[in-house]
This record gives C-alpha cells, structure tokens and sequence, in this order.
C-alpha cells in the first residue's frame, strides 16, 4: 500500500499544476456541480411538491437517480477540490469520501437497467403494468439497487481493514482509489464486478430495446401508441448513451494511460478532461432523459420556474 501509494505521488507531484491552472480548473469543476444540482434539485422539488409523481413507479425510480447523481456528484466534486487544495488527506477521510463515491457510481447502471425494464413493461405489458410495477415493489428494487452496491463495494473496505495497519487511517494520502484499494485482491474483484456489471445491465438494456423496437413495428394500434412507443425506444437510447458515459468510469484508467503514453505533455489536461467527461456529463443527462423530455414533468418543473422567478421580478430595483 505505502510503496503503490508513493509510486503515484511521486508521479503526481511532477505533474502539479500552477496556481493560475488550479484556480481556474476549480473554478469550472464547482460552476458545473452548482448548475448540474440546481437542475436535479428543481426536479427533486418538483417531484415533492406534487402527488402524481408519488403513484408511479416511473417517476420514483428517476427521482432515485436523481438523488443518486446528486449524492455523486457532490462527493467527487469534494474529493477533487480537497486534492487540489491540501493534495494529500487523511486516509479514513479519503476512505468515507470514496466509499459514497464508489457506491452512487454503481448505482446508476443499475438504476438504468430497471428503468429500461419498467419502460419496457409499460410498452410492450401495458395490461400488467399496475400489477408487476407496484409502488412497494418499486421500493424494494432501490433497496436492491443499493444492497447489490454494498456487495461490491464493502468487501473493498473490510479486505483493506484486513490488510493494512491502523496506523494507515491516521496518516495522510492522495486519495484515489488505485492509492486506497490497491491490494492485487481490489483489483481483481474489481475486474470481476465489472464484466458482471456490463453484461447484466447491457443485456437488459438491449433485451428491452429490441422488444420496444419490435413493439413499434408490429403496432396497429392509434397514433398516440405508437408515439409512446416511439418515444420509450428513444428513452432507452438515451438510456444507453447515459449507460455508456456512466462505464467510461471502467476504462477510463486505460484511455488516460494510453493518451498520456502518446501525449505526455498533456497528462494534467487529460486527466482534467477525463473527469469532466466521465464523472460530471454522465449527471447533465439524466434531467434530459425526464426533466425535460417527459411532458407531465416538464409542466410542473415550468410552473416551479415561473413562480420561483415572479418573487424576484416583483421585488426587482423599480
């Protein structure tokens, strides 16, 4: 742990950016955070606000996404402003910071995938609908969601608790997951967790796009079906799209080191341009998907808008 941990600051530390540089990279990095939860935070107060999004299961599941991408969002933004302010921080800090991370970052494809289901149900099994997508079923797939993220993402924790001294969580370190879980056990059950999670949740976002598509070709039903349809096969493209920001995080590692090997004097704009990419786009999406597509949400997320902006108009400089 101590010498993987040395390798990387050593490495970091030749490539440290000047002041002007970090300034202005967390300057862009916080704007963007701001703006992307000011949206999810509109539409999490929306969602509160009104009883129609309570009853449907649609609506839940993205306002857990939402809540989930905020959570995300706001820990890795700490994390890369703590690294950039004190580069090196206290171990069990790094580790809390890490673990909220880490856990929000695997629910999001798992979150999409029974999205894609439910979408899927709602098109192609309209009859069961309110009978297979309840409210308390609805419920238990989040907690699912969440206790299959705990399977990943605590034996990490309890491996490192394991293999290390207690000395380590009083000392201070570039916190980055290749610095914190760095024994050969986190690598190769992160290899593992990963292909388990691409193939699971791409099968599933493919299996219901092809129903959904087979749905739209076979339909002879009124032309409001076939839009639902059409506009379900578009939200399960997007699905995917989000889908595949959201794994970049998987191979990230091997695109930076690839990009570095050819650009070497471009790491530290690299790596800036790889978070941007891979930890912050996958979040702008996900308003997209619903808060602006879906017309019942973007109703009421015009009318909090509009009310929100009178108040401040009636007591503007005269």
């Amino acid at each position: 742990m101590n010498s993987s941990s040395s390798g990387f600051n050593v490495s970091s530390l030749r490539y440290r950016d000047s002041f002007n540089t970090v300034v202005a990279k967390n300057v862009i990095v916080l704007t963007l955070g701001l703006i992307i939860n000011y949206i999810n935070g509109s539409l999490i107060h929306t969602f509160r606000k009104h009883q129609i999004f309570y009853v449907n299961p649609r609506y839940i599941l993205f306002i857990h996404l939402v809540v989930n991408d905020m959570i995300q969002l706001t820990s890795s933004i700490s994390l890369f402003v703590l690294t950039y302010v004190f580069y090196r921080i206290n171990v069990s800090l790094c580790c809390l910071i890490m673990i909220f991370t880490v856990f929000t970052n695997l629910n999001t494809p798992l979150n999409l995938a029974v999205m894609a289901v439910e979408c899927y149900i709602a098109i192609c099994l309209p009859l069961r609908h309110a009978e297979l997508c309840t409210i308390r079923r609805t419920y238990i797939l989040i907690a699912l969601i969440w206790a299959m993220s705990a399977v990943s993402i605590l034996p990490d924790l309890f491996i490192l608790l394991a293999t290390e001294p207690v000395e380590l969580f009083y000392s201070t370190i570039y916190c980055h997951t290749d610095n914190l879980f760095s024994h050969p056990i986190h690598l190769k059950k992160k290899e593992v967790s990963f292909l388990v999670y691409l193939v699971v949740v791409w099968l599933t976002l493919l299996y219901t796009y092809i129903k959904i598509i087979l749905a739209a070709k076979t339909a002879k039903a009124s032309k409001s079906t076939k839009g639902d349809t059409n506009k379900g096969r578009n939200t399960i493209l997007l699905h995917g799209f989000q889908l595949l920001l959201c794994m970049l995080t998987y191979v990230a590692h091997f695109i930076r080191e690839a990009l570095v090997y050819i650009f070497p004097e471009n790491y530290k704009n690299i790596n800036f341009a790889s978070y941007i990419i891979v930890q912050m786009l996958p979040r702008l999406v996900s308003p997209i998907v619903y808060g602006l597509r879906d017309n019942t949400f973007r109703q009421h997320l015009e009318k909090y808008l509009l009310c929100s902006m009178r108040p401040s108009i009636k007591h503007g400089p005269h």
